[in-house]
């Protein structure tokens, strides 16, 4: 796996924390954090990333915004983005997907799940072009 820039954004620190030492498994990875969709996008104006990571629920902007946000922004099109979330709906499942998620992932997290999905996504082999 190649050096890549992941951002993960949830209004919970002891979440963010879980995300955040599952990730460091994976050799290559530069992990950055965000409170809430509002800081999320102040990251992404002023860094390039490779993949993001979200939860649905948050103050201020929800991450079903941010993901409608970010795909349209042209810079970040093709960003893999996955959801994890408490909210195991079917119909929100649907949602995110629609806004432009790539993944959706339901709490309690699974790290083995997590690590393959992000190997997945990150791995330039797998990308459609």
């Amino acid at each position: 796996m190649y050096t890549a820039k992941v951002l993960v954004v949830d209004d919970s620190p002891t979440m963010r924390q879980f995300i955040v030492l599952a990730l460091q498994r994976l050799p290559g990875l530069q992990i950055d954090e965000a409170g809430d969709g509002v800081s999320a996008l102040k990251h992404l104006s002023s860094e390039t990333y490779h993949l993001l990571l979200t939860d649905i629920n948050m103050p201020m902007m929800d991450g079903l915004r941010l993901v409608g946000l970010i795909r349209n922004d042209p810079v970040y099109t093709k960003l893999p983005i996955i959801v994890i979330t408490t909210e195991g709906a079917e119909v929100t499942r649907e949602r995110a997907i629609e806004a432009g998620a790539n993944e959706y992932i339901t709490k309690p997290l699974q790290t083995t799940r997590l690590i393959e999905v992000v190997r997945r996504l990150l791995d330039p082999e797998t990308q459609q072009g």
